[in-house]
């Protein structure tokens, strides 16, 4: 039951749910993506809340059980930075107030990698020095 591989959800990031949706005989995958503004945790009754601002500036909140089979993937667009639990503020705020700073990660390289490719390249010169 608990064996669903998400990425880790921080309120405020901006997610992407990949839900699927039945209509009719067809059954295809619809994507939700908006600002985590809460989480319920319960264990297998888990649930999250994703807030987006639809055509003409109409917000819709959806809410999704974690656990759910319906849900096919969900992921991380944006990571935030926020300092609030919940984040129902936003749905009194309109335009540039309703969005959250965005946290910037630094990536970090492999220094094994960096190191090796240095001293091969370093090798290479040495070999060429030594042919001259």
């Amino acid at each position: 039951m608990y064996a669903r591989n998400f990425p880790e959800l921080c309120i405020g990031d901006i997610i992407a749910v990949s839900q699927w949706v039945q209509e009719g005989n067809k059954r295809r995958i619809q994507l939700f993506e908006g600002n985590l503004i809460a989480m319920h945790k319960k264990g297998a009754s888990t649930t999250f809340t994703v807030r987006k601002i639809s055509a003409n500036g109409v917000s819709v909140e959806k809410i999704f059980p974690l656990y759910s089979p319906m849900i096919d993937s969900i992921k991380v667009v944006m990571k935030a930075i926020v300092r609030r639990a919940k984040l129902y503020y936003l749905r009194d705020r309109v335009g540039k107030s309703a969005r959250v700073k965005e946290k910037v990660v630094k990536k970090v390289r492999p220094v094994g990698k960096h190191i090796e490719r240095i001293a091969a390249a370093a090798a290479a010169r040495a070999a060429e020095a030594s042919k001259e």
